[in-house]
């Protein structure tokens, strides 16, 4: 048993270590006086029992100490599942709550480590894949295996950007999370955002020889917005719809003011509606995650279409974007999943405030 666990206040504590080794030494001197020991010796052997009751009652507030202090020392040689004992973390004084706290300081170390290493992981493979094709296509031009027609040329251009695309979001991602991306708001027409996204979109399917249609529905709705990072927004949603909408399909991109009752207040609703391959709800929040993968269909779709540029950071980077300006994004059910299953189709929904 601890002593003194039971007091809620380390100045309490400290007040109640203090008079008991006094009382202590005090008892004690006074009871070896009036069995006729010499003074000198009686205060001797006073001082001594004070110095025993101090070391037996702040036993219990040094003792979270300590051991805080090991773990720390585990945690600094890289052991980040280290944790104070829950015995420590019981006492209801600040030393227990400081416990307690480091605690959860621990597990959120420990969680964002494993967070970096798996996207260093994540990170490695990706850029892997377009640097062996764009090197394995090299090492035939030089090796005279493939000649320099415009069409290996292209490959390497295309791989080349992939490349790009990916460092280029992984700088936008790190900075978003860093808080180092400040957004420069004014007055945004959403309607021509939209239908100058929607026209990138077309101009990029075209390039790459998707047949996706982009149609545009919007309402002429104005939002405070940094009109740069809304374009990103706009501009990943939709080549996360057409690369995985089908040969022939159409993604819509809708735009209006949120009904009553239906959106977080005054602001716009923007959605992105693919006819492509649609995410089960277990897997509708991991989407948003950094080099996402889902269990289903939209998954082996995004696997068999990677060479043609997908990094699986377009929808964290929305997402983030999205929570700077005080918004939100989901994934909703399409209109058609009534009709043809939950699997038919994929919306998402953005909700902006004024």
């Amino acid at each position: 048993m601890i002593p003194l666990a039971w007091m809620t206040s380390i100045k309490a504590k400290l007040g109640v270590v203090v008079l008991g080794s006094v009382v202590a030494g005090l008892a004690g001197g006074a009871f070896l006086l009036l069995q006729d020991v010499r003074m000198r010796y009686s205060l001797l052997v006073a001082v001594v029992i004070s110095v025993l009751a101090i070391q037996v009652l702040a036993r219990g507030m040094t003792a979270p100490l300590r051991e805080m202090a090991a773990v720390s020392r585990r945690m600094a040689a890289g052991d980040h599942t280290a944790r104070v004992s829950a015995g420590s973390t019981r006492g209801r004084d600040e030393v227990g709550q400081l416990a307690a706290d480091f605690n959860t300081m621990a597990a959120e170390l420990e969680r964002v480590d494993a967070q970096r290493r798996r996207l260093v992981a994540d990170a490695s493979h990706e850029l892997r894949t377009p640097i062996t094709a764009l090197r394995a296509l090299l090492e035939n031009l030089a090796d005279g295996v493939t000649r320099p027609d415009p069409d290996a040329l292209a490959v390497a251009l295309a791989q080349t950007e992939r490349l790009g695309r990916l460092v280029e979001q992984l700088l936008d991602l790190s900075r978003l999370e860093a808080g180092e991306v400040p957004l420069h708001r004014s007055p945004v027409v959403v309607a021509e955002l939209c239908e100058r996204a929607a026209a990138e979109a077309r101009s990029h399917c075209a390039s790459l020889g998707r047949q996706v249609h982009v149609v545009v529905d919007v309402e002429r709705v104005e939002v405070g917005a940094d009109p740069e990072r809304l374009a990103q927004v706009l501009a990943n949603l939709l080549d996360n719809a057409t690369r995985h909408a089908p040969a022939g399909g159409t993604v819509r991109l809708l735009a209006r003011r949120p009904q009553h009752g239906t959106g977080p207040g005054p602001g716009v609703r923007i959605e992105v509606v693919d006819d492509g391959p649609g995410i089960v709800a277990a897997d509708r929040e991991r989407v948003f995650d950094r080099f996402a993968r889902a269990d289903d269909a939209r998954a082996r779709t995004a696997r068999a279409t990677r060479e043609t540029g997908g990094t699986g950071l377009g929808l964290a980077i929305v997402r983030w974007v999205v929570e700077l300006h005080g918004g939100t994004v989901r994934i909703g059910d399409p209109p058609g999943s009534a009709v043809h299953g939950p699997g038919a189709g994929c919306r998402v929904v953005v909700d902006l405030p004024a």
